[in-house]
């Protein structure tokens, strides 16, 4: 499989890759793990060949076939599902399309030139099994529980979870034996979380795959491996496994960090003593020699530094009336004849935290921006209260960050009643400081992404929030401390989430959506 030499990586002057080598077992399913912004989408970009490096050597046998899926689906899909899923192979895909152009030729405008062309396109097109291609692309949705009638369906019309089945698919059209998977885990519902895991866990090849879903980790990983300070360290094992090796390898660490510091003291006291001594000036000098070379050891001891937590700091600027929101007999969905869901009753009273849980296509994301306005209700009624003041961040709210423009620009650009003050502290709570606020949006991680979108929600200080799946993209420091700055923000939430232990820390009522019976309220905490 990939084996990787001396690899060493930077942003500016900030090292994220130092002097990394390794050989990817054939067959080990590997998890990356790591806080945001630390290099691991960049390991996997620069495996792929999207990202340049400095030093060092990447090498992919001839027959390593890779497969790439990133945290975010195309944007631009092909027309349909069928469509989207044959692109997987792009070669027969493109080689196909070639083929139907020449045909068409052929019977516009008949010539021996064309025709030689479409002999020599056919041919290669049937050496490579070409026309089993369009049967297995079939053969895969239908693998992937996709229902025959959908393969017309525009990719686009997909919930965020099955969007994530559909690259897949495409994926799988290469037949890779080694696969990379970025955050796969973004958007998926607790069944389809169980059918990925199941299905990646019989795969045959290589996995490395970058996952902040503790559960996910456990279950699927044999190896972790872990980024920091520009470290690279691999732990046999799942999480749990890697949480006590690495507890242990880091207590080791610091006892050798100590007894070298404490060499190094008592050679330098006597160089201190000495080294002016015509008799021992010698001796002193091949001290120093001594200490230069411990110094340079000990630097390359990787400690744990004592990691910083974001704060997300939530306030409203004024409380909104009693009652937020009420919708009757509500349908939704973007066409009258065919609703995504039609059941929704529900009232939601102000200081209400309100998770929205069901499985993926039920209608949850649509529900939010059905809320917002930005698509209509097809029937029913809905209601808002007085006073309020309402902050909505979407699955795809990293597409409302300009990518040209840095941190600090984008938040202006987003909040523009703040100052720069205020958009330096908003950023620095969530750990945004220095060089990172002047770095442009299009070289920062997802999680770094994540994390500029919710600093105009907190700079806003709405007393309405609706989320959708939040979590996506943080780390799992920086969830933990998002749901606990949720349990204590004074307003009003309505948050969608597949991330059950998140959900439990904020939420004292649940919504659950369902197409047999109506969405209603239910005050209690999801367990």
């Amino acid at each position: 499989m990939i084996i990787v030499k001396n690899l060493t990586k930077h942003f500016g002057a900030k090292e994220i890759i130092k002097n990394f080598s390794y050989n990817f077992p054939i067959g080990a399913k590997i998890a990356i793990v790591g806080a945001n912004g630390v290099g691991k989408t960049t390991l996997i970009n620069i495996l792929i060949g999207l990202e340049e490096y400095e030093s060092g050597e990447v090498i992919i046998p001839n027959d390593c076939i890779v497969g790439y899926i990133p945290q975010v689906p195309c944007s631009n899909p092909k027309i349909t599902i069928l469509e989207e899923c044959l692109s997987g192979n792009n070669k027969l895909y493109n080689l196909n399309n070639e083929i139907k152009d020449l045909l068409n030729k052929l019977d516009n405008n008949y010539s021996e030139d064309i025709y030689n062309k479409y002999l020599l396109k056919e041919e290669k097109f049937s050496h490579y099994d070409g026309y089993a291609f369009e049967a297995k692309a079939k053969s895969m949705l239908l693998g992937l529980e996709f229902a025959q009638e959908q393969f017309n369906q525009s990719p686009m019309e997909l919930s965020g979870g099955w969007r994530m089945r559909l690259e897949l698919a495409k994926m799988l059209m290469n037949d890779p034996n080694f696969i990379l998977l970025d955050e796969p885990t973004n958007h998926l519902d607790l069944p389809s979380l169980i059918w990925l895991e199941g299905y990646l866990r019989t795969f045959n090849g290589t996995l490395l795959f970058i996952s902040h879903d503790k559960e996910f980790i456990n279950g699927l990983a044999d190896k972790v491996m872990h980024i920091q300070n520009g470290f690279i360290n691999v732990y046999n094992g799942n999480f749990n496994d890697f949480l006590e090796q690495k507890e242990a390898h880091e207590t080791l660490m610091q006892k050798q960090k100590a007894s070298i510091s404490k060499k190094t003291n008592q050679l330098q006291a006597f160089v201190d003593r000495f080294r002016y001594k015509a008799s021992k000036a010698k001796q002193a000098q091949s001290q120093l020699k001594i200490i230069e070379k411990l110094k340079q050891i000990e630097n390359k001891i990787n400690l744990t530094d004592n990691v910083k937590l974001p704060l997300f700091k939530m306030e409203i600027e004024y409380p909104s009336s009693k009652v937020v929101l009420e919708i009757k007999d509500g349908s939704i969905g973007y066409t009258i004849n065919n609703p995504i869901n039609n059941t929704i009753n529900f009232k939601l009273m102000r200081g209400w935290k309100v998770a929205v849980i069901g499985t993926n296509g039920i209608g949850k994301s649509t529900l939010l921006k059905t809320i917002v306005k930005q698509i209509p209700l097809l029937s029913g009624q809905i209601s808002f209260g007085n006073n309020l003041k309402i902050g909505y961040y979407a699955q795809n709210q990293l597409d409302v960050l300009n990518p040209k423009l840095n941190a600090i620009d984008n938040l202006l650009s987003l909040v523009p009643s703040i100052t720069i003050q205020q958009a330096r502290t908003v950023l620095g709570n969530l750990l945004i400081t220095n060089d990172d606020i002047n770095k442009p949006i299009a070289v920062m991680s997802g999680g770094e992404k994540s994390k500029i979108a919710i600093a105009a929600l907190l700079a806003s200080k709405n007393n309405f929030i609706l989320l959708d799946e939040p979590t996506n993209h943080l780390d799992m420091s920086s969830v933990d401390v998002l749901a606990n700055a949720l349990s204590e923000y004074p307003g009003t939430l309505l948050v969608v989430s597949h991330n059950r232990s998140f959900i439990n820390v904020f939420a004292d009522h649940i919504l659950q959506m369902d197409r047999k019976k109506p969405a209603e309220l239910v005050g209690v905490i999801c367990n």
